[in-house]
């Protein structure tokens, strides 16, 4: 099996997908002709993007998503972390967590996007050796 994608259920399909575009220099793989589902590319797996209305026409009740309480994040990794950040910001990102050092010699960053999911800026984190 492999891990194919994460969708994300949002209002605006298009809106959403433009700013993880802009925001973090994502590729848009497509979107559909109706508008209500579309993908962008990262790699092997894909973010990918529901509207709220079509998951409900499926019999499903999505729930907005809360920054502040989140169940799950959204991680992009940098080298280059505060510039990431400040051109998130700029697509439109609300600042959470300003960026800075960890103990663990990380560097994170947190702002939620438009729809209210938080997302990670994140530089690499070096990995115990496993001798």
């Amino acid at each position: 099996m492999i891990f194919r994608y994460t969708i994300l259920y949002v209002d605006n399909v298009a809106a959403s997908m433009a700013f993880y575009e802009a925001a973090f220099g994502l590729e848009r793989n497509f979107l559909h002709e109706g508008g209500d589902y579309g993908e962008l590319k990262t790699g092997e797996t894909r973010l990918a993007f529901s509207s709220t209305a079509l998951m409900r026409q499926l019999g499903k009740s999505p729930k907005k998503p809360e920054a502040d309480a989140p169940v799950f994040e959204l991680a992009f990794e940098t080298e280059d972390v505060a510039a990431a950040l400040a051109r998130a910001v700029k697509a439109g990102a609300t600042l959470k967590q300003d960026a800075r050092e960890e103990d663990w010699g990380q560097t994170t960053s947190y702002v939620s996007d438009p729809d209210g999911y938080l997302v990670e800026i994140c530089s690499p984190v070096q990995l115990p050796s496993a001798g």
